[in-house]
């Protein structure tokens, strides 16, 4: 692929995302609460809390910290699982009517598509995973410059080590939560969000 249409694509993709996986389910959470929803709202919870990788992966990204690359690529995986996954929430939100379930619905098939594309997308450029010097190449740093664009418009000036840091260890706090999760809730309650 050519870096042109590469880039096309990124930036492409990074608009869409920003309305897919930050304006709309922030707009469905607030509809969700004045509505009362608890179903739709749970679902909307969890999403956020894995979508919080996304912010720890931007970060990374203008950290330039390689491991950027894996966490973008398991976060477009995890999203539409963790949309996807829960019984009791998917059997609720099935019984609701209306046009929160039926915005939701589109919501949760729109962020599934798009993250299942963007993770194709970044495929073949899963070696800028692998090593410092392999993000120097043209389509790595192509992957970087929406990162690049948000560090100059929000953070000018700050530290690249500071940033690493603590996008470091915000990584090492995410992936502790996630083995609980594995290990302990998982476990003892299987498909159910709620636990019942």
């Amino acid at each position: 692929m050519s870096d042109a249409l590469l880039r096309a694509l990124v930036w492409t993709d990074c608009r869409l995302a920003l309305i897919f996986m930050v304006l709309m389910p922030l707009g469905l959470l607030v509809w969700a609460i004045i509505e009362n929803a608890q179903p739709l709202s749970r679902l909307l919870v969890i999403y956020w809390r894995v979508a919080s990788l996304f912010m720890i992966t931007l970060y990374l990204m203008i950290a330039q910290v390689p491991l950027g690359f894996a966490t973008l690529f398991f976060g477009m995986v995890l999203v539409p699982a963790s949309l996807w996954f829960w019984v009791d929430l998917n059997e609720e939100i099935e019984d609701r009517q209306g046009k929160l379930k039926l915005s939701l619905t589109a919501w949760r098939w729109g962020i599934t598509l798009l993250s299942l594309a963007t993770a194709g997308l970044l495929m073949p450029d899963l070696g800028c995973a692998v090593s410092k010097s392999a993000l120097s190449s043209a389509q790595c740093q192509i992957w970087l410059e929406p990162a690049y664009g948000f560090a100059a418009f929000v953070h000018a000036g700050s530290s690249v080590s500071r940033i690493s840091f603590l996008s470091t260890m915000a990584l090492i706090m995410y992936g502790l939560y996630f083995i609980y999760f594995l290990l302990f809730r998982l476990s003892k309650q299987g498909r159910s969000a709620t636990g019942y």
